[in-house]
């Protein structure tokens, strides 16, 4: 039996690179005649450009968006008996970051609406040891710059942002990447600005942070030979900063176009509110970037989000989740001493969400296509019978 044909894909590189095609294969090539591969000028140059449209003072590039959460923590003080606040719905990089900056995370639960850190949640977890709170700006949207800060300083804790989502969002006046001591990014291949492979960003306010984040991920050199800490090899590669540089200019229209395509959608998708179909609210207004566009299957839905999805995808619809698992619950972490039903809200939403197709140049007839398809999955077909939490109960068994 054939697959059937994809007809909306959940996304399409192709669409962002054909059109600049031969700027980024001059890139390439003048990487290629400098010979820089490594720490070459290309990269101080999207270094510098990278940060001045985030608002921030320093950008350090690093091999992974992973490796800027872990290094930059470091780079921030932040290591051994310290404690750092961050959300359980999260991709398990923001954890994996922490621990290995040898922290211990705290996680807490999010906000149900926004699927965004709870705040109130995270000061029930404050204790003498707490050091920094990891506020991860998820599917493109900021966490509030303004309830941060009177966070922060209300219990004098350092910000340390995740904005591996939201390259260029805002809120509140502010730019991802420009709220606290330091922010991550990643430049995966199908964030709103990727790379043609890994990498990743610091970007910081702190001139000890960014020189300590330099020595971090060239082993610890401040020089040649000359090592002053215990750092590592994660290095953004010559020729992938000059692929991002190309492509940096194009980011502020593909965010609008993301948007366009958000708004289209939340309005096509308005008369489904009554049959649970919920999308992620917005807080953010036009700052808002969406990396993902994220719909609930509410309890409330007479289908059941594997159904749909399954649905979806048989009529050649793409979908994803992000993420099926909250990071309290995967095996990897079970040392950590959490357990089913400790955050509630995000163990709901990792039930419910489904991220629908979302990327610049998705066309206004293929959101009309995906949001008929739900229309009619969800008007020809009845719950399955079996708990909310099934699919979670056995990951976790």
């Amino acid at each position: 039996m054939n697959k059937m044909a994809v007809r909306v894909p959940f996304v399409d590189l192709k669409l962002q690179h054909e059109p600049i095609q031969m700027q980024l294969q001059y890139a390439i090539q003048s990487v290629l005649e400098q010979g820089d591969f490594i720490l070459g000028q290309a990269l101080s140059d999207f270094e510098a450009a990278f940060a001045a449209v985030s608002e921030a003072a320093y950008g350090v590039g690093v091999a992974s968006g992973t490796d800027a959460i872990a290094l930059g923590l470091q780079a921030c003080n932040i290591g051994a008996g310290d404690e750092v606040i961050l959300p359980a719905n999260t991709f398990i990089a923001t954890l994996i970051g922490v621990i290995r900056a040898g922290a211990k995370p705290i996680l807490v639960d999010c906000d149900r609406q926004t699927a965004l850190i709870d705040l109130e949640a995270a000061a029930k977890a404050i204790t003498p040891q707490t050091k920094a709170i990891i506020p991860v700006h998820l599917y493109g949207q900021m966490v509030s710059p303004r309830e941060l800060i009177k966070f922060a300083d209300t219990y004098k804790l350092l910000i340390f942002e995740d904005a591996a989502q939201a390259h260029l969002a805002q809120r509140d006046g502010y730019h991802a990447g420009s709220v606290g001591i330091a922010a991550a990014f990643s430049f995966y291949p199908s964030k709103n600005l990727g790379a043609f492979g890994d990498g990743g960003m610091l970007l910081t306010r702190n001139s000890d942070v960014a020189q300590k984040m330099g020595r971090l991920r060239n082993y610890g050199a401040s020089q040649k030979y000359f090592h002053t800490e215990p750092g590592t090899n994660s290095r953004l590669d010559t020729l992938q900063a000059a692929i991002l540089h190309q492509k940096l200019p194009y980011l502020p229209q593909w965010n609008r176009d993301r948007l366009t395509i958000a708004q289209q959608y939340d309005l096509e998708l308005a008369p489904l509110a009554t049959t649970g179909i919920i999308p992620i609210e917005n807080q953010s207004d036009t700052g808002h970037v969406y990396h993902l566009y994220v719909i609930k299957v509410d309890d409330s839905c007479p289908i059941e989000r594997q159904q749909l999805q399954e649905k979806l995808t048989a009529v050649g619809i793409q979908t994803g989740i992000h993420y099926p698992i909250p990071c309290h619950l995967q095996p990897a972490f079970s040392n950590l001493g959490y357990q089913p039903g400790d955050f509630p809200q995000a163990e709901k939403l990792s039930q419910q969400i489904l991220s629908l197709p979302m990327y610049p140049g998705l066309s206004s007839s293929q959101v009309k296509e995906v949001v008929a398809a739900i229309a009619h999955a969800v008007s020809t077909t009845s719950k399955v019978d079996e708990t909310s939490n099934a699919d979670l109960d056995s990951v976790v068994a």
